[in-house]
């Protein structure tokens, strides 16, 4: 009876509960500013829409552990060769995660303990790399990521760093020109993976490329790993040398991230993300981890995960019926970029203004941006999130009309105010905690 009050009183007030069904009294006795701060991002979650890509709502049993007492614990070293004592139940904690990841993988060796995505790449090219060896990675400007290579960067900073990109008309990869400037370059690491490509990766075509000139082959899996557990897209498993992933995204855990690799590189990982780059590792968040993994296993995850390349098909039909134009003309995944350009919107100008309206999304370049990063033509959009909240197809084509009456209608303070109230009707729906 009083589980059911105070979940009534929260519902009534609005009042966000700690992950163990409380209220945050303590934290409100506390600092009254960060449970401010904290009430007011749960009700923005509520009541708007997150299309993201890289973010998500991990459930409530991965944010207690989270917010659990594995966070009080020193753990430097691996399961079994700690440095402190008091690990016993810590290692019991780390071995789950690992067994389960590679479980749910296929991996042969996994190590848990990367703080989050850019730190485990970086432990990567620490592992096989010399500062200013030489790195293939996706170009930023047609959809890879900082960490691959970006000359401002660590990973442009200490290696030297070319780039492959994207076909100038169709926006796809061509193979044919990886494999011919990966014979030119010589690179010593191929990375594979993107944060703004919308269609399916070859990682085979990598690796045989990679192989071809005696590269390794890092395949960086963070945005698509949810949709590789629910075989909707091709898994850069068994013959990929070296594959990280964050753990949030479309895998919906925690923010951290994990190295898998083939055993025969077990060794050389492990030892460069201890001791060569970090120290204790954070327990409390590869409890998460173990719990994610866990969730992960389940069949209702794999049914999550188709849902989310149906809603993004179904999202990215919807923006084109409305007259926009999509790189690639669609997606296979989880995400989509729009060129606004034959809007007459830039792509700040478009997020400014569906962020007044309750949707948020980020600003993108699109490859071969005529305009800056910090104002380019394009906005990114992706349907994890909406996804998890239970949202379906015919959601999808609601919130496409929403992005177009905003867009269309950018200085229209009053369109504007009517499509946010048609987002918290429809978010009212669909409750997130």
């Amino acid at each position: 009876m009083v589980g059911f009050f105070i979940i009534s009183l929260q519902i009534i007030l609005n009042i966000p509960l700690n992950f163990a069904g409380c209220i945050m009294e303590a934290l409100k006795m506390v600092d009254k500013e960060v449970y401010n701060a904290i009430v007011s991002e749960t009700k923005r979650i509520n009541n708007g829409l997150e299309l993201i890509p890289s973010e998500n709502f991990p459930s409530k049993a991965v944010l207690e552990a989270l917010g659990s007492v594995m966070n009080n614990k020193y753990a430097e070293g691996y399961p079994g060769k700690r440095y402190y004592g008091g690990n016993e139940f810590i290692d019991v904690v780390e071995r789950l995660a690992i067994e389960r990841a590679k479980k749910l993988f296929g991996a042969e060796h996994v190590n848990v303990q990367p703080y989050s995505g850019s730190p485990a790449n970086l432990a990567v090219y620490f592992a096989f790399l010399k500062p200013g060896d030489k790195i293939l990675g996706m170009d930023l400007s047609c959809g890879g990521h900082l960490t691959h290579g970006a000359k401002v960067n660590f990973s442009g900073k200490l290696y030297n760093s070319v780039f492959y990109g994207v076909d100038e008309e169709t926006n796809l990869i061509d193979y044919d020109e990886v494999r011919k400037m990966a014979m030119r370059e010589k690179p010593k690491i191929i990375v594979s993976g993107h944060s703004a490509y919308p269609r399916k990766l070859d990682f085979k075509a990598f690796q045989e490329i990679a192989e071809s000139i005696g590269a390794i082959h890092m395949a960086d899996i963070a945005h698509i790993a949810g949709l590789i557990v629910a075989g909707m897209h091709p898994s850069p498993f068994p013959f990929t040398d070296v594959v990280t992933t964050t753990t949030h995204k479309t895998l919906r855990g925690p923010r951290g991230a994990m190295i898998m690799c083939k055993q025969e590189y077990a060794e050389i990982i492990d030892k460069a993300v201890f001791p060569g780059l970090q120290g204790g590792p954070h327990e409390h968040a590869i409890a998460a981890k173990a719990v994610a993994f866990k969730e992960a296993m389940s069949q209702e995850f794999k049914e999550y995960g188709r849902q989310i390349v149906k809603n993004a098909k179904a999202l990215a039909d919807a923006l084109m019926d409305n007259g926009f134009k999509l790189i690639t003309d669609g997606t296979d995944n989880h995400l989509m970029l729009v060129d606004l350009r034959n809007k007459g919107v830039t792509g700040k100008e478009a997020e400014k203004a569906l962020d007044k309206a309750g949707i948020t999304v980020n600003k993108n370049m699109i490859p071969y941006d005529p305009r800056k990063p910090f104002d380019p033509s394009g906005i990114r959009l992706g349907t994890p999130a909406i996804t998890t909240r239970g949202m379906k197809e015919g959601e999808m084509k609601d919130i496409g009309n929403y992005i177009a009456k905003v867009i269309e209608n950018i200085g229209n303070e009053n369109v504007i105010k009517r499509v946010r109230e048609d987002v918290i009707e429809l978010c009212k729906q669909f409750p997130i905690y």
